[in-house]
């Protein structure tokens, strides 16, 4: 199994369809809309727009488990994201990342590494997973590492389809 057979809905209703993403380079990020973090959308619909026509997407997938900061309904989060940030990319509805209520998207992702050497839940918001056209994980960056670092642009590049 790999993070495309995972079944998750789309921010805006009805599947998100992650199969639709084989072959492609995918980020995953957990997102808030109230986080000290949160101009980081700037950087990930940056990464969008650069890659876009090359293979790759930004996967946003709201969560609300660290200190609330994700609170809003579908439609709040997608009017936010979209006016504040001009976000482009694809969202998934919100869900748990870490517990007894982790999605299976979550569950597939956590047992990868970071630059760290960290595994396991995830620890706050806008933590990222690149996932190679093959479905495995590629990378695992700190919620501190931003979007448009040499790193990020370096791990995507390695992984862009053709």
């Amino acid at each position: 199994m790999s993070v495309f057979d995972v079944e998750i809905d789309a921010l805006t209703g009805g599947s998100a369809d992650l199969a639709g993403y084989r072959g492609r380079a995918v980020l995953v990020v957990n997102v808030a809309s109230r986080c000290g973090l949160t101009p980081q959308y700037a950087g990930l619909e940056d990464l969008q727009r650069r890659y876009e026509e090359r293979g790759f997407t930004v996967l946003g997938v709201p969560c609300n488990q660290f200190m609330g900061q994700e609170p809003g309904t579908s439609e709040e989060i997608s009017t936010f994201c979209s006016t504040t940030y001009g976000v482009t990319f694809p969202m998934t509805e919100k869900v748990d990342v870490n517990g007894e209520g982790r999605h299976a998207l979550y569950g597939e992702l956590v047992s990868a590494v970071d630059a760290e050497g960290h595994t396991g839940d995830i620890r706050w918001n806008f933590e990222k997973f690149l996932i190679a056209p093959d479905g495995t994980v590629a990378a695992r960056f700190s919620p501190k590492t931003e979007p448009g670092s040499g790193e990020v642009a370096k791990a995507i590049e390695a992984v862009l389809p053709g």
